[in-house]
């Protein structure tokens, strides 16, 4: 079983009714969304979803430097000027 990342929960049915409301009530926090008691989505802020692209972006950009560091040493030096 697949565990839940939230502590807020709603069906498929109070998210149709009324969103804004989920959203305001979980308080920037994620809210699984259950389908016959099966998480199916989660619903996250804006501001929330934002703020994890950004992260991941982060981490990805930092991947990308690790590796280039491992490369440096065979990398070739060039003068600015030269170009």
């Amino acid at each position: 079983m697949k565990p839940v990342l939230s502590d807020l929960s709603a069906s498929v049915t109070e998210l149709k009714k009324n969103p804004s409301a989920l959203l305001k009530q979980a308080s920037g926090e994620p809210v699984v969304i259950l389908n016959h008691n099966k998480p199916t989505a989660y619903l996250i802020p804006a501001q929330t979803y934002e703020a994890l692209m950004d992260r991941l972006e982060d981490l990805e950009l930092g991947a990308i430097v690790r590796q280039r560091t491992i490369e440096k040493p065979d990398a070739v030096e060039v003068d600015l000027d030269d170009i």
